[in-house]
C-alpha cells in the first residue's frame, strides 16, 4: 500500500476500502442474523448517548485486534477462526473501515464494515437499545 510518500487520510480510507465489500445498514442485518459477528467499536461516550445495537459485541477500537485475533492470547470467545465475519461499526463509518482493514491483515478476510456507522443504522430504523 505505500506509495513512498505522505497521503492523507481521505486517499488513505480509499486505499482499504478497495481490498474489501462494505455493507450497509439492512445487509449488517441481515449478516448478523445469518450468524455475522457485529463488533461496535464506538468508545463509550458514544454509546450512553445513542444506544447500542442489540446482539452486538462492543469492543472498543483500541483493543480489536488483540480480541478478534483467533491466535491471540486475549481473543474473545467469538473470535473461533479467521473465517469469522465481522462487520465492524464505528459511529459514523470510518474508523471502522480502518479497523476492518486492520483485520484483514491478522488474516480475518471476511471482516468488513458498515456504511455509514451506527448512525446510519439508527436512521434505517434498526434495532437500538438503551
Amino acid at each position: 500500500m505505500s506509495t513512498g510518500r505522505p497521503i492523507g487520510i481521505d486517499e488513505l480510507l480509499e486505499q482499504v476500502r478497495e481490498g474489501y465489500e462494505r455493507i450497509g445498514p439492512q445487509q449488517a442485518y441481515d449478516a448478523a442474523a445469518a450468524g455475522a459477528l457485529l463488533v461496535d467499536i464506538r468508545y463509550q461516550a458514544l454509546r450512553e448517548r445513542d444506544g447500542l445495537i442489540p446482539g452486538a459485541l462492543v469492543v472498543e477500537r483500541n483493543e480489536l485486534e488483540w480480541r478478534l485475533d483467533p491466535q491471540g492470547s486475549h481473543r474473545t470467545a467469538e473470535a473461533v477462526s479467521h473465517d469469522l465475519h465481522v462487520v465492524v461499526v464505528c459511529n459514523e463509518g470510518y474508523a471502522s473501515s480502518l479497523a476492518a482493514a486492520s483485520l484483514h491483515q491478522l488474516g480475518l478476510h471476511r471482516a468488513t464494515d458498515l456504511v455509514g456507522g451506527f448512525q446510519a443504522w439508527k436512521a434505517a430504523g434498526l434495532p437500538v437499545a438503551r
